[in-house]
């Protein structure tokens, strides 16, 4: 069952991300886009990476730790109002670029315009890989591979899986058939044996370090299949239109109180304008840290201070809101924040 099982989560995450195949399942989402930057310079055979600002910044380090001691070169891409700038992208990507790297929708939670980047990186013979933070996103955008990404990877801890404390997670990793031999990780195919009935076997498996570790695409060897199976009975609970349900009450949630919160008197939207699904940056009249410390009394964690990560947006909150929150809720945070002096 175990082998049916990783098949069948490997045709949703192609579903969901619009690629053709799928690996068995990596560590979390981190490591699965710093395998997926190798894995682009294998293909590519170019040592350059085009990396956005507006990625996850631990997974921006993840990706410098498994690149540098292959002396792979990052070259990191500026944000404007909240995305990836395009002028610089194009400015940066050339001959020698294996891919350029975004996150969808982005750290701030913005939506980038992957056809765009797409067009860039494919006009140099790059690839374009894209990671995604929440897949629950991908109940209502559209899917990466639609918009033209090469390399899908990303986080599915959302499906199925506790917090745990930071793990264990899931990381899922996709991409186009045709680089199919450069994926790291085990997959699982499905076959007929010799009595004509329906088999599922571990497939293509020269790629991995038990048959020839010198020439292996990765030096992962297990993977999270036990997770894989709470990702797969996850969705298959919820089905299509349950994901689309929860996907979409996020997007209205978020929307709800990104308009009670910066109708607050000193409270404004950072990124004005920008399509966003549940998270949005708000820039405070206060220090985010000390708001978060004042109103964790009435058991409120307002949002994550981006200080930490950007010095340079200032009293900059980063706000999430999912499926579970409720109208009072966010109409309680908004009325203590907009209580603070």
């Amino acid at each position: 069952g175990t082998l049916q099982n990783i098949y069948e989560y490997q045709t949703m995450i192609c579903e969901l991300t619009g690629m053709e195949v799928s690996n068995a399942s990596m560590y979390d989402g981190a490591s699965a886009l710093a395998e997926a930057a190798v894995m682009a310079c294998e293909q590519t055979r170019r040592k350059e990476l085009v990396i956005s600002n507006a990625v996850h910044p631990e997974y921006r380090e993840t990706v410098q730790t498994y690149t540098e001691t292959q002396n792979l070169t990052g070259k990191p891409v500026a944000f404007k109002d909240g995305v990836t700038d395009i002028d610089q992208v194009k400015a940066l990507v050339n001959d020698k670029t294996a891919a350029v790297i975004v996150q969808y929708p982005n750290f701030f939670g913005n939506v980038e315009d992957l056809k765009a980047l797409a067009e860039v990186a494919h006009a140099q013979k790059a690839l374009l890989v894209v990671a995604v933070a929440d897949p629950v996103s991908l109940g209502v955008l559209e899917s990466p591979g639609a918009l033209g990404a090469d390399i899908v990877v990303g986080e599915g801890q959302s499906f199925g899986n506790p917090v745990s404390f930071g793990g264990p997670h899931i990381g899922f990793f996709a991409a186009r058939e045709k680089y199919v031999r450069r994926m790291p990780g085990r997959i699982v195919g499905a076959t007929v044996d010799n009595k004509g009935q329906r088999a599922f076997v571990l497939t293509l498996q020269a790629r991995e370090q038990h048959i020839r570790i010198e020439k292996a695409t990765s030096n992962i060897c297990s993977n999270q299949a036990l997770n894989a199976l709470a990702v797969n009975m996850a969705l298959s609970a919820i089905g299509k239109k349950g994901l689309q349900e929860m996907a979409m009450q996020c997007l209205q949630k978020a929307h709800y109180a990104f308009n009670q919160l910066t109708s607050l008197p000193g409270v404004e939207a950072a990124f004005p304008g920008k399509p966003f699904f549940k998270e949005f940056v708000i820039k405070l009249p206060q220090d985010p840290e000390k708001v978060n410390e004042a109103l964790v009394k009435d058991k409120i964690i307002p949002g994550l201070p981006l200080k930490r990560f950007y010095p340079e947006l200032g009293n900059a909150l980063l706000v999430c809101v999912t499926e579970l929150r409720t109208k009072a809720e966010i109409d309680l945070l908004a009325e203590r924040l907009g209580g603070l002096k």
